[in-house]
């Protein structure tokens, strides 16, 4: 019997089986959680029904978060399947990929700015506003996906740094506001792993590379170590963790000169 057993999650972000949201979606899996997914757009549904059969699941619903509209129609839908629901892992985030490369002054537009902040980290307060009915008295949680790009200057993260830098403070607010309700929220900061969100970021192979050989343990981390610690972190082991930022990185946001 896993420690999420009979606990009902939505999973958003899951684009392959590379993502860190399926990662994610395996670990609760395994715990015995039951799942729903959402995709955007027509050109993932396929691929996310399939994934979520593999968890058991037959709930894959649209959802575009940069539209009021649909955030509210998803969880209609999921209403219909649930009455109730104790998480939401929210793993999506977004930046035109021009502003993902070179210099952060000469790469970063006033729209580039307001779509990252949109969608990487609006988005998780609209998703929590949209689902917090359904969550009403269960002592949920929800989670998020970060990265050290957040409180440390890194190389072509640009504008996607300072949109997960208010995620993170996002975490913390939300957190304060939730608590009383009864509902935790944490965040994950992963370290880099090659999905393919990550493949928009300018040389991105160099950053796995110098991950891998100056971290604590010489390798970089896997989309299982990051679901293992997501999938703690939505469970009842973690009844007294809220508004905290969880490193998975093997070890690298310790360092300083290496």
């Amino acid at each position: 019997m896993g420690f999420l057993t009979d606990k009902r999650f939505l999973i958003t972000g899951v684009a392959s089986n590379r993502s860190i949201a399926w990662g994610v979606a395996q670990a609760m899996h395994r715990e015995g959680a039951q799942l729903a997914f959402s995709y955007q757009g027509e050109k993932l549904r396929g691929r996310v029904e399939d994934l979520a059969a593999k968890c058991d699941s037959n709930i894959a619903l649209p959802l575009d978060v940069s539209r009021d509209e649909e955030i509210e129609a998803c969880f209609a839908q999921l209403a219909e399947h649930w009455d109730g629901l104790d998480g939401i892992v929210h793993s999506i985030a977004f930046a035109p990929k021009e502003e993902l490369e070179g210099d952060y002054l000469d790469a970063t537009t006033r729209q580039g700015f307001a779509t990252a902040h949109d969608i990487s980290s609006y988005s998780f307060t609209a998703l929590a506003k949209a689902g917090r009915n359904l969550m009403a008295g269960r002592n949920g949680a929800l989670l998020t996906m970060s990265y050290l790009g957040a409180v440390r200057a890194v190389p072509n993260y640009n504008v996607m740094g300072v949109a997960k830098a208010s995620l993170e403070a996002n975490v913390r607010y939300m957190a304060a506001s939730l608590g009383p309700h009864g509902t935790r929220v944490n965040a994950v900061s992963a370290g880099p792993i090659r999905t393919l969100a990550a493949a928009g970021i300018a040389d991105f192979r160099s950053m796995l590379k110098q991950v891998e050989e100056r971290t604590p343990m010489r390798r970089n981390v896997t989309i299982e170590e990051v679901g293992n610690a997501a999938a703690f972190l939505c469970s009842d082991l973690a009844s007294g963790i809220t508004g905290d930022v969880l490193y998975v990185d093997t070890g690298y946001h310790i360092l300083g000169l290496g």
